[in-house]
């Protein structure tokens, strides 16, 4: 599984900067993303492709590619050939986007699918079941823009985010990526951000700076109490009474006073995994 299926922490790197390829490769990022879109002018890109590609070809990492509507989109997918990045798409909203990808860099290609408007929320279904895609994401700004509200105004965008989080448990995707935290010297604004992307269901973010690095996975870690929650959950389970036949679970316990069954255990075990 790639990184780009199971990253929490996503981190943007201009690709017209290749001297911070490296330094953010070293920050403690899950995933890299190079960024050919909107932090890269137009006269810069073509410099930005082959700085990329040369970088690609020797890290692993995603590039968000501009949008398929765009007149650099395919030069973009060229220039990734033969690297094996994954793509993030902006502007998420159609199979035929993401066939185009296929087309040019292959079936087996890690897609992230980044939705920023209103069509691409109500096909996030289908964008979520499409082969190449291994993650949803949300571009907040943009959405909130096309639908006139406050991109921070996180009752308003609550729909979008709960339709992104049901379209990637019906895919059997991981939680969708959540979007920028524009302030960047704000942890406890960042921590609040992405404590409630969490319990919404969101197992990632994007982030703009290193600095965001740190509050970030802290936030998607579990807390102490859930990991030993989770440990009294899974050992009832894994050590059964000795009504049950040896070497077996069994299918209802009591932990803490309170009946578990096996979408609790499922639960605790995926909580355990993210230790």
């Amino acid at each position: 599984m790639t990184a780009a299926a199971t990253a929490s922490t996503l981190l943007f790197v201009p690709g017209d900067r290749p001297n911070r390829f490296d330094k953010a490769a070293g920050a403690g990022a899950d995933l890299v993303v190079l960024d050919l879109e909107d932090a890269v002018g137009a006269d810069a890109k073509p410099a930005a492709r082959r700085n990329i590609a040369e970088w690609a070809a020797r890290n692993a990492c995603a590039v968000r590619v501009n949008g398929a509507r765009t007149e650099w989109f395919h030069d973009d997918l060229r220039s990734l050939v033969g690297t094996g990045a994954a793509v993030m798409l902006p502007e998420a909203e159609n199979l035929a986007d993401l066939a185009m990808i296929s087309d040019v860099l292959g079936i087996d290609t890690a897609v992230i699918a980044l939705i920023e408007s209103a069509r691409g929320v109500l096909n996030a279904a289908a964008l979520a079941a499409a082969p190449n895609v291994v993650r949803l994401g949300v571009g907040t700004f943009d959405l909130a823009a096309q639908l006139g509200i406050d991109p921070l105004d996180t009752e308003a965008l609550l729909p979008t985010r709960g339709a992104l989080v049901l379209a990637s448990a019906a895919a059997r995707l991981a939680g969708p990526v959540d979007g920028v935290t524009a302030a960047i010297d704000d942890p406890d604004r960042l921590a609040a951000d992405t404590t409630y992307a969490r319990r919404l269901g969101f197992t990632g973010k994007l982030c703009i700076h290193p600095r965001q690095l740190a509050p970030v996975a802290s936030s998607f870690a579990p807390s102490d109490d859930q990991l030993a929650w989770a440990q009294r959950i899974v050992d009832a389970f894994d050590a059964p009474a000795g009504s049950t036949t040896a070497g077996s679970s069994p299918a209802v316990a009591q932990v803490d006073g309170e009946m578990v069954d096996k979408p609790v255990v499922d639960r605790a075990r995926a909580i355990l995994a993210r230790r």
